[in-house]
């Protein structure tokens, strides 16, 4: 089995994983705990369509910030509190729901949260190459997306024992290990900073907690389902 690391797009058919942990890929896995489907849509004017055709929740951001007019941002901690009897959920993020538009492999959406699940899932998933796709922002590399993935890839080493690593996929393995200053990464990071200057640090702290829940989702047919 082969294991790589790309940024924004995938170089496999098999199995891709996409990460944007701030905050894209954290709110997805958590938000598998309310509804039953997600659908990631790429501007703002798709997500009030898909609203009226669905009755689901709009969440969303651009810069960080909520969309003016969604019911919720891309915020963890702004999730957990919300209380909805919908099953779906919309979501448009800068980055994020971006990547995933041009996969044509099987897409799970892996973050820190469940990086033993997403890991796990790879490797029953996969049957010659496991892709961990970093989203980046805006066209830019993001620190706290290596490190996140490179603790996923590690997961897939400890679950995956013949696997052959590239040397960019072990970098972002060995850079992940001292998880001190991970934490300082990423709250230190430019995604860091204009969530701390948004006022969403502890949306930091949410995203940097280490295999909190055992949600995978999966991208297929343009929907988010908890494998």
């Amino acid at each position: 089995m082969k294991v790589t690391l790309s940024f924004e797009e995938t170089s496999s058919s098999d199995v891709s994983i996409m990460v944007d942990v701030l905050r894209a890929s954290s709110t997805i896995t958590l938000a598998l705990d309310k509804f039953h489907r997600i659908i990631p849509c790429f501007t703002p004017e798709e997500a009030f369509k898909l609203k009226q055709e669905t009755g689901g929740v709009i969440a969303g951001e651009r810069k960080g910030a909520k969309v003016e007019g969604f019911d919720i941002g891309n915020s963890p901690n702004a999730l957990k509190e919300f209380e909805t009897d919908k099953d779906t959920l919309i979501l448009t993020t800068s980055n994020g729901t971006r990547i995933l538009k041009n996969m044509n492999s099987k897409v799970l959406i892996g973050c820190m949260n469940n990086a033993k699940a997403v890991a796990k899932a790879s490797v029953e998933l996969a049957s010659e190459h496991i892709d961990v796709v970093m989203a980046g922002v805006r066209g830019k590399f993001a620190i706290e997306d290596f490190l996140a993935a490179g603790e996923i890839i590690n997961e897939i080493k400890e679950k995956c024992s013949d696997c052959e690593i590239s040397e960019y996929a072990q970098s972002a393995i060995l850079a992940s290990r001292d998880y001190e200053l991970v934490k300082k990464a990423f709250y230190e990071s430019a995604s860091g900073n204009r969530l701390t200057d948004l006022g969403y640090r502890q949306d930091i702290t949410y995203c940097l907690e280490k295999n909190s829940t055992t949600n995978v989702g999966r991208y297929e047919k343009n929907i988010i389902l908890n494998m």
